[in-house]
């Protein structure tokens, strides 16, 4: 088969416009970007529809390093909704350039299962990412330049500010740097450091603000550190948040392109779900339920991260009220957790594959908890053999759990027509089945440990004493009422990534609380999540070029 930039560089794509009137959007309302990308103003969001119709989220199980293909499950059970004649969107998360450069590659989709134009997507879009990177660079450089003045300076004590640069790309020896050397004209001398553009609050927050109002408000409130008396400072208090909305005002629209077979596809925010909610915007979400009948979406890696963050922040805080749950399997991720190495996971090992079935059993009891009955989606490799198929088939089949093999990678729609009209009934079928883990009301310490025990199968939660200062700040600040983004390892379900499969009696270690106020949440530390990725030995950006026509290749 052909490679993913060679098969989306031949789809027959439509004109933006073509793609909106399906959408019942006038070409008036559009703000185009070539002729294959739009803008979507945020006057198109009905509220009175986005209950009525139906969201779908699609999680997966605890992922091997290249991941287990939700995003590519998303585009293609959308597809194959449209061609059994729903009305249906699929609303994604933006790539970011880290990752695209670094190890996993793009992320739009892969085979026929694709968001286009893919090139775009994946490298520079319409300019959102940029954007959060400048408002989170003009707080920075407001933060430094309160610092340094005489008149009008905060009295802030360089020692507790957290906020530090962004840009979106891999580069390891931007992690700790020291800032304000060479003299007193040059700012205050102090520790800094840069994470990666989607790290960032500001990301987190586009993704939750309801609109331009809120966004600024949410913005005001960032928690930037105490002045030498102990007094909290935000970023309200430098006026920081007028001049970082004015930057935001074109990234907060979402972006409306397609799929291969033209279905819509809303992609909007990209916010890392081992760090913050890992999902797309709220704005996003609640357009494309304006819109269409059915709405598909992805949340981050497995069920105790995206999903859980979907469910507990982004639905609670935007009022929605998600009908289906799709559980993306792989025969490769369950022989990984089962032993093989990854090596040896394209290898037949169907006694592997029984053996990492726990870890899919506690992804299904994990969605049950949210009321959930899962339909598992089996995404299917060229390396699985029929003996392993048929190990995990007979598994589903005696826990009562509906599935469908999804080929939507190979044959796109038309791969996933049983698996869609699975998740059609199921979502049909539920009317206010949601239920989410976790009262807001509740104590951080409850939250936290809810999560902790419930979804990750912990034993217990324990405290280091700087966590234990941390939520004494919270409580003082009045911040203890916000919902719990726990922060730990995509690679296990333990706060250990070494932790394969469903690992038992750990106690997961809080080592700190991070105050994320703008997102509004907070952010429970397990273990040491890196927010600034280097490159690996042989980075993806060494296959990427442009020739002279401007045709880009080496994209995946």
């Amino acid at each position: 088969m052909n490679k993913d930039i060679e098969i989306a560089r031949a789809a027959k794509m439509l004109p933006i416009v073509k793609i909106a009137e399906k959408l019942g959007i006038d070409e008036d309302l559009l703000e185009t970007y070539g002729k294959y990308k739009a803008k979507l103003p945020l006057s198109l969001i009905d509220e009175s529809k986005v209950n009525k119709n139906k969201l779908i989220l699609v999680t997966a199980i605890t992922p091997t390093p290249a991941g287990e293909g939700k995003t590519t499950t998303s585009i293609g059970l959308a597809q194959g909704m449209n061609k059994l004649g729903y009305k249906t969107t699929v609303v994604l998360r933006e790539p970011s350039l880290g990752p695209v450069f670094g190890i996993k590659g793009g992320a739009a989709g892969g085979g026929y299962a694709q968001v286009i134009p893919m090139e775009d997507i994946n490298l520079h879009f319409t300019g959102d990412l940029a954007a959060v990177e400048k408002a989170h660079n003009l707080l920075a450089a407001l933060i430094d330049n309160n610092l340094q003045s005489r008149e009008r300076n905060l009295g802030l004590d360089p020692r507790t500010i957290k906020w530090k640069r962004v840009m979106d790309m891999n580069d390891r020896s931007l992690r700790d740097i020291v800032i304000g050397l060479g003299g007193t004209a040059q700012g205050i001398p102090r520790e800094t450091g840069f994470d990666i553009t989607a790290a960032s609050e500001i990301m987190a927050i586009l993704c939750l603000a309801k609109d331009l109002n809120d966004l600024k408000e949410k913005l005001g409130n960032i928690f930037i550190g105490y002045t030498y008396d102990k007094k909290p400072i935000f970023a309200r208090d430098l006026n920081a948040q007028g001049a970082m909305a004015a930057l935001l005002k074109d990234a907060i629209k979402p972006n409306l392109v397609q799929t291969l077979e033209n279905t819509p596809a809303i992609i909007h925010g990209g916010p890392f779900a081992n760090i913050a909610q890992g999902t797309n915007s709220l704005i996003a979400t609640k357009m494309a339920l304006s819109l269409s009948d059915y709405v598909v979406t992805e949340a981050g890696f497995a069920s105790e991260l995206g999903a859980e963050k979907f469910f507990d922040i982004k639905s609670q805080y935007g009022n929605l009220t998600p009908n289906a749950a799709v559980l993306v399997a792989t025969i490769r991720a369950l022989k990984y957790h089962g032993g093989a190495s990854l090596k040896e996971i394209e290898k037949p090992d169907p006694k592997a594959v029984e053996k990492g079935l726990a870890n899919l059993e506690k992804h299904i009891e994990n969605l049950q908890y949210f009321n959930f009955k899962p339909v598992v989606a089996i995404n299917k490799f060229n390396t699985d053999s029929t003996e392993e198929i048929a190990v995990l088939s007979e598994f589903l089949k005696s826990k009562n759990i509906k599935f469908a093999l999804n080929e939507a990678w190979g044959k796109g729609g038309e791969g996933a027509l049983e698996l869609a009209q699975l998740v059609v009934d199921t979502a049909n079928a539920c009317k206010t089945c949601f239920q989410p883990l976790y009262d807001f009301e509740w104590s951080i310490e409850k939250k936290i440990e809810t999560v902790a025990t419930k979804l990750y199968g912990a034993a217990g939660v324990e405290y280091s004493l700087k966590a234990r200062k941390d939520l004494k700040t919270i409580s003082d600040l009045g911040l203890d009422k916000l919902p719990v983004c726990i922060a730990k390892t995509q690679k296990s379900l333990s706060d250990n990534q070494n932790l394969r499969n469903r690992p038992t009696g750990f106690i997961v270690n809080i080592r700190e609380i991070e105050i994320a106020a703008g997102a509004g949440f907070v952010v429970p530390i397990a273990g040491d999540i890196m927010r600034m990725p280097g490159l690996p030995e042989v980075p993806s950006a060494e296959l990427i070029d442009v020739d002279n026509q401007g045709n880009i290749s080496g994209l995946f």
